[in-house]
């Protein structure tokens, strides 16, 4: 009897023992758990490795080579991408497109190309120096800049070839100068300029500074001007609206910051801003 007593007693502090090792061992998992919970709510919401690695694969210095007439809207694009990307920088030549698609196939290194022109454009592709299709992402039209009051009561297109007015357009090579003679010559008119400038904004700045009575330059750059100029609208310039493509290069020491600001300037965010400048969709 003493025996079976002790072999009782026996099993009951064996049962106990069981049961305290197993109640230890649920304690130790909710700790676990706990712990485990603990651990991930501590984290950014949302984190993964893919969000977390996607600012961080863009770095550096972004090279574009852009139209004059994109230099207020891929200004305040470029400050963008800054703050998106931080410890990024954003350098912008900015010219005449035919003298950045002459630099680019002439071996300078940038990531970006934005022109005013396909045809500029095509002298990138053609060379091959662009890694992916152009794509348009804007259009421009054409407006008459004159002196603050039009002074010289210009109307139309047909007034600029009238005798006595300083006249400035761009370059025939140039964008902004082609589509010029395509608008005079759909209207069967000619022009004799007081000068061709190499881009846009030079011509412009022959009106800012008075040394010009009119230059036939952008939409956007009359906006950009603000009281500096007064714009005067035609009719002909629907008949020589730009279309802008962009194309990362192929020789870009960037690319994945190139394939970044490509999309800020194509995203909804690059929309407005360029849409606020002016510039129309494409």
């Amino acid at each position: 009897m003493r025996f079976a007593r002790t072999t009782r007693r026996a099993r009951s502090r064996g049962l106990c023992a069981a049961a305290g090792g197993a109640a230890l061992l649920l304690a130790l998992g909710a700790c676990s758990s706990s712990s485990s919970k603990s651990s991930d709510s501590s984290k950014p919401s949302g984190s993964s490795s893919a969000s977390a690695s996607g600012p961080q694969q863009v770095s550096g210095t972004v090279v574009v080579f852009a139209a004059a007439s994109l230099k207020e809207s891929f200004t305040a694009l470029g400050k963008d991408f800054q703050q998106a990307y931080p410890g990024t920088k954003v350098v912008f030549s900015f010219g005449g497109s035919d003298q950045l698609a002459a630099s680019i196939t002439g071996g300078a290194p940038a990531d970006v190309f934005a022109a005013a022109s396909p045809a500029t454009m095509k002298t990138v592709t053609d060379k091959g120096d662009a890694s992916a299709t152009p794509t348009d992402f804007v259009r421009n039209q054409l407006e008459i800049a004159t002196l603050p009051g039009n002074p010289k009561k210009i109307a139309s297109l047909k007034d600029l070839t009238g005798s006595g007015l300083s006249v400035v357009l761009c370059a025939k090579t140039v964008p902004c100068g082609a589509a010029a003679q395509k608008a005079l010559t759909a209207s069967g008119l000619k022009l004799t300029p007081k000068s061709y400038e190499q881009d846009v904004k030079s011509a412009l700045t022959k009106v800012e500074l008075k040394e010009a009575d009119a230059a036939v330059v952008y939409q956007t750059d009359v906006k950009s001007a603000g009281s500096k100029v007064q714009g005067v609208t035609f009719p002909e310039s629907a008949k020589a609206i730009n279309e802008y493509p962009i194309a990362p290069l192929k020789a870009a020491p960037n690319p994945s910051g190139a394939a970044a600001f490509i999309a800020l300037v194509k995203s909804a965010e690059g929309r407005k801003v360029l849409g606020e400048a002016g510039f129309l969709n494409p």
